[in-house]
């Protein structure tokens, strides 16, 4: 099982132009199939006098859905290559569309592979990529005494505060990685000396 996966920070559209043809990827962070396939429905709205509207995405942190569509272009030649852009890259979570304006020059299928991966990658150097860790989330609950102190050796650790709370006493939700558990016990009872222990609360993805 994977720790640690990549997608796109946000959705974004970056458009290039080869030989007279507009080639627009839309990018998006999606978690389901359903959200990939109502993404791509979007940009058929948004772009209606596109002759083809591509796609490609993979989903799960270990990218085990992947899919791909030519819509009409030679097969071969835009979603494989727009997927291997995301696979190479390590993407997941994440659904592109390229939507082509045609402008009267033929391509090629070469020049098709080219334009389609090309399109994908300079779009995902635009919008940029984030990560997300499976963390193991505590909570930790201190006196105000102690809060302060607690809370900047927190923040200068390696772990990853998700949530400060501040009821009747103090709470922090901090993130470990998997199979650090024992360290942080042993950290967080010097740091407060033995006065508090993390109440787990399951795991999630945190975005990094």
């Amino acid at each position: 099982m994977t720790d640690r996966f990549l997608s796109v920070a946000a959705a974004g559209l970056h458009e290039i132009e080869i030989r007279r043809s507009r080639f627009l990827c839309a990018l998006a962070p999606v978690g389901q199939e359903t959200a990939a396939r109502e993404a791509i429905a979007a940009r058929r709205r948004a772009e209606p006098t596109a002759r083809h509207h591509c796609h490609a995405f993979v989903l799960g942190p270990d990218g085990r859905t992947q899919r791909s569509s030519d819509d009409g272009e030679p097969a071969g030649t835009a979603g494989v290559p727009m997927l291997e852009v995301l696979r190479r890259r390590g993407v997941t979570d994440t659904v592109a569309v390229v939507s082509r304006h045609f402008g009267g020059v033929l391509l090629g299928a070469g020049g098709l592979v080219r334009a389609y991966g090309q399109s994908v990658s300079e779009a995902l150097d635009t919008v940029g990529l984030v990560e997300y860790r499976r963390l193991r989330l505590f909570d930790i609950e201190v006196d105000y005494t102690r809060a302060g102190r607690l809370e900047n050796e927190l923040r200068a650790s390696s772990y990853s505060v998700q949530e400060a709370r501040f009821e009747a006493s103090a709470h922090f939700e901090v993130g470990v990685l998997p199979g650090e558990e024992q360290r942080f016990a042993a950290w967080l009872a010097e740091a407060t000396g033995g006065s508090s222990e993390a109440v787990e609360l399951g795991e999630d993805w945190v975005r990094g």
